[in-house]
């Protein structure tokens, strides 16, 4: 897989340092068109785009949330399988703070503070996944095992039905 053609972002660095392979994918972002384009632009499954949600629990701490591009998290159920009152997305502005990221170009890579991260678990049975490379507009192509290995997130089965 290339490594080299996309722009170096923290998240970039933090893949290389760890010898990760990914493939890098560029496209046009469009303000509040989520996964819907980014898969239309790179003409993949939605289902393979995961998308990276930062939440906060009860007491206003981080974590975040990988899911299905084409799915919807639980706050419920997650809050329940992970022992919390409740669970609710950040405000852009603090889910930023938190990450170094904009809103829209948010990875799991190489955030600026370190929280927990849950992980849908059926994302993990997929052979190949495209998540956020740290930038609008910009996607990493990479195996789940290696995002399983590099963040060891807490796997829940959360979609809602």
């Amino acid at each position: 897989m290339k490594t080299n053609t996309g722009p170096e972002t923290p998240a970039t660095k933090f893949l290389r340092k760890h010898q990760v392979a990914f493939s890098s994918h560029l496209y046009a972002y469009e303000e509040h068109g989520g996964t819907s384009v980014s898969a239309r632009e790179l003409d993949v499954d939605e289902h393979q785009v995961v998308k990276t949600l930062v939440m906060e629990d009860e007491s206003e701490r981080p974590l975040i949330v990988l899911m299905h591009g084409d799915c919807k998290v639980s706050t419920k159920e997650l809050a329940r399988q992970i022992g919390c009152k409740k669970v609710e997305p950040c405000k852009p502005d603090t889910a930023n703070r938190h990450t170094g990221f904009l809103v829209g170009g948010t990875s799991p890579f190489g955030t600026k503070k370190a929280m927990p991260v849950y992980i849908e678990k059926t994302i993990l049975a997929l052979p190949l996944i495209y998540i956020n490379g740290g930038r609008r507009g910009y996607l990493v192509g990479i195996d789940p095992k290696d995002l399983q290995r590099l963040l060891s997130p807490v796997v829940v089965q959360v979609v809602l039905k």
